[in-house]
């Protein structure tokens, strides 16, 4: 989490906050790139907690680079939808609870080397996405479900 909810959470503690958050979906010839958190072993799209005053496009290209290695620019953004509810609601393994509302973006402009290992991730790469991993981030594999069923129309 950022520096201005790792401050708030010195007032607040473990109690649940609303956060705006971002993700990805990056799109490489029908595959769909995840990375495994480090935090707790599961898979899970590019994403993160917006920064005070950020625009959440800068926010996804920020988190992106962070996360992966990869660059992409904000006019190669098309936002999906936006989410948010009982579903959203995360627990952190150190006790933070945070409702997301999260706006999710899609890419498939982008340039750079993967990077399989960060201070976020273990692991990371592309996925059919008909064989995805069975052990995803609940609310970030209904976000993939949710860009499933946009395809379908597509």
């Amino acid at each position: 989490m950022e520096d201005y909810l790792l401050n708030l959470r010195k007032e607040v503690g473990n109690r649940p906050l609303v956060v705006a958050g971002v993700s990805i979906i990056v799109l490489k010839k029908r595959e769909i790139l995840l990375i495994k958190r480090s935090d707790n072993g599961l898979w899970g799209l590019s994403a993160g907690s917006i920064e005070l005053n950020e625009d959440p496009k800068n926010a996804i290209c920020r988190e992106l680079v962070e996360e992966t290695g990869l660059i992409t620019k904000k006019i190669d953004l098309r936002l999906l939808n936006v989410f948010g509810g009982k579903d959203f609601l995360y627990t952190y393994p150190n006790g933070d609870v945070c409702s997301f509302v999260i706006s999710s973006f899609l890419t498939e402009c982008f340039t750079g080397t993967i990077l399989k290992q960060t201070d976020e991730s273990t692991d990371c790469r592309f996925f059919s996405l008909t064989s995805l991993p069975t052990n995803i981030l609940k609310h970030e594999k209904l976000i993939i479900d949710d860009f499933k069923k946009i395809l379908l129309v597509k």
